[in-house]
């Protein structure tokens, strides 16, 4: 079986280190894959030959690590596909409103991983569909999918993720919403904010209100299913679109939330990576002032 190379050098600062060390300290490899990769033929190696990770490094060494190709199983289904950013390690994806992320029993054909699937078909690439983050099927933006199991341990719980909502009433302080969350007793899907529930931060900042909507600005310092939407509603803001919440349904036909910046660090070039996703044309159409202020 083929496989997919991770090349890393090591510095000045690291001479001396033992290849774990290096590995898992510096490049951020799990010992899961370390372990993988021993029994691996030619699964780590140093300067093209065989290397051990109780070995020392020196400054220079060049550093390979042979990846085991996996397979996605994925049904693949033709479909377009708003490429935001992609090189060999990550695809960042704008997806659109109404189409899930992952195949379930109700969706097994219609998401965003068959056209993903399809896309790899096409391109010769083959890995498992990791999406990195995830968005409810109805809400809007930035999906980064990870081409590998190194590339997807290194970017979880370390993107930033910016939001874009419209809630309705008129907001007009930043502030946090600190309360926990758990599932309604009454429902299978909505979410209730609850002391007994798990622990939820949501920043908010207002951009611009009309006097009947507002638009913010939300970050997450946790990633609580319905978190946004639950916590708003919470606040007394909930958003336009959102009728599970209490939003009214006369301008959007979904709740208004977008994903629409992200960064990180690339955990191969460790350069910073910035991506933007443009406004949704629903947001636009149901409140066309956003154009004036974004």
């Amino acid at each position: 079986m083929s496989s997919k190379q991770l090349v890393f050098t090591v510095p000045d600062e690291c001479d001396g280190m033992t290849a774990r060390v290096f590995l898992r300290r510096r490049c951020g490899v799990s010992a899961r894959i370390l372990t993988q990769l021993k029994r691996e033929k030619d699964g780590i190696l140093r300067n093209g030959q065989l290397l051990k990770t109780i070995d020392i490094l020196r400054s220079g060494d060049l550093i390979v690590l042979n990846l085991p190709e996996d397979k996605s199983e994925i049904v693949p289904v033709k479909g377009e596909l708003d490429i935001l950013y992609e090189d060999e390690n990550i695809l960042a994806v704008n997806k659109p409103a109404f189409m899930p992320v992952h195949p379930t029993k109700v969706h097994q054909l219609d998401t965003l991983a068959n056209i993903v699937s399809y896309r790899q078909n096409k391109t010769g690439e083959s890995f498992v569909f990791r999406a990195v983050n995830r968005l409810d099927r109805n809400t809007s933006g930035i999906i980064l999918i990870a081409k590998d199991k190194f590339t997807s341990t290194a970017l979880s719980n370390s993107v930033e993720k910016t939001y874009l909502a419209v809630c309705e009433g008129e907001l007009e302080k930043c502030g946090t919403i600190d309360v926990p969350i758990m599932l309604s007793p009454d429902s299978k899907i909505k979410r209730i904010a609850d002391q007994n529930g798990s622990p939820a931060v949501t920043h908010f900042e207002p951009v611009f209100s009309n006097g009947t909507h507002t638009l913010i600005k939300l970050r997450l310092e946790t990633g609580r299913t319905h978190q946004i939407r639950c916590h708003m509603s919470y606040l007394g803001y909930p958003l336009a679109g959102d009728d599970l919440y209490g939003g009214s349904l006369d301008l959007i036909n979904r709740q208004a939330l977008h994903c629409g910046y992200t960064s990180f660090i690339h955990p191969i070039t460790e350069e910073r990576i910035e991506i933007k996703s443009p406004i949704p044309k629903d947001f636009v159409s149901a409140f066309p002032w956003i154009d004036e202020v974004v």
